[in-house]
């Protein structure tokens, strides 16, 4: 059965390093295959995981607006969608990318959005974690692009304004009566300890931070130097402090070999 851990938060938060971090952890307990999903417009993923991406689901929508008209005769429009969602898949030996990227261009995405859904849904099956990294507003979750959420991370980082995000994100939850088993809070970034005014903003909203996770030079060193974030090492702060948030989730679950 595959666990499905999504990131949640808003922008500058550094949902996407840590992303790349847990899929580092399981990476390291032999967990794969893993399937991340890149779900922020924003793209960037798949550069902290050292994988490039050269098409996105994206790019393919909007060409699917312009030939769907042309589509070669004996072919449905389910089967062109899904032979071109398998065509923008990255392969690795342990993790494979799909990066939604930026809708463009005009017309309906009702029915290709519905035929993603299914496709991720019967792809995620073939993986034992599926990872997603997701814009702030949950757009992909809010319209189903896959269910049953295990682990929601929700990420502030040291800021005001970034816990009172994640009370939207909370209600946005509940609003859309997603189907999430557990949500854990994770500040990020932290400069040292958390300051009283976040632990205060946290027990307003009635949370508590699952984890926090300090400032760490080597993430911006690595994104300098365009070396994947899979690669830091053991002795890095945001390592051991991600490593301890997914050893306390991931009780239990990683039983058995990878790929």
């Amino acid at each position: 059965m595959t666990t499905t851990i999504a990131m949640a938060g808003k922008g500058g938060t550094g949902k996407t390093s840590l992303a790349s971090l847990i899929i580092r952890y399981l990476l390291k307990h032999n967990a794969a295959p893993i399937l991340a999903v890149d779900a922020d417009a924003n793209a960037n993923l798949g550069w902290s995981l050292g994988l490039t991406v050269d098409k996105t689901i994206g790019s393919v929508l909007a060409d699917f607006n312009d030939v769907k008209m042309s589509i070669p005769p004996g072919m449905t429009k389910e089967a062109y969608l899904n032979l071109k969602f398998n065509g923008a898949v990255v392969e690795s030996k342990s993790v494979d990318l799909i990066t939604m990227g930026r809708g463009e261009g005009a017309g309906c995405y009702c029915f290709p959005n519905n035929v993603l859904k299914e496709f991720i849904d019967k792809l995620a099956v073939n993986y034992r974690f599926l990872v997603m990294d997701n814009e702030a507003g949950l757009e992909h979750l809010s319209r189903r692009t896959t269910d049953n959420v295990d682990e929601l991370i929700i990420v502030s980082n040291h800021s005001v304004k970034g816990v009172r995000t994640i009370g939207n994100i909370l209600d946005l939850v509940k609003e859309l009566n997603l189907n999430v088993k557990r949500q854990s809070i994770v500040i990020n970034q932290a400069p040292g300890g958390v300051d009283p005014m976040i632990v205060e903003g946290l027990n307003n909203l009635g949370v508590k931070a699952d984890a926090v996770v300090p400032m760490d030079n080597l993430i911006a060193d690595y994104d300098l130097e365009q070396k994947p974030l899979t690669e830091l090492p053991d002795s890095s702060p945001a390592v051991r402090a991600v490593d301890g948030l997914m050893e306390k989730l991931l009780a239990g679950r990683l039983g058995g070999a990878g790929r």
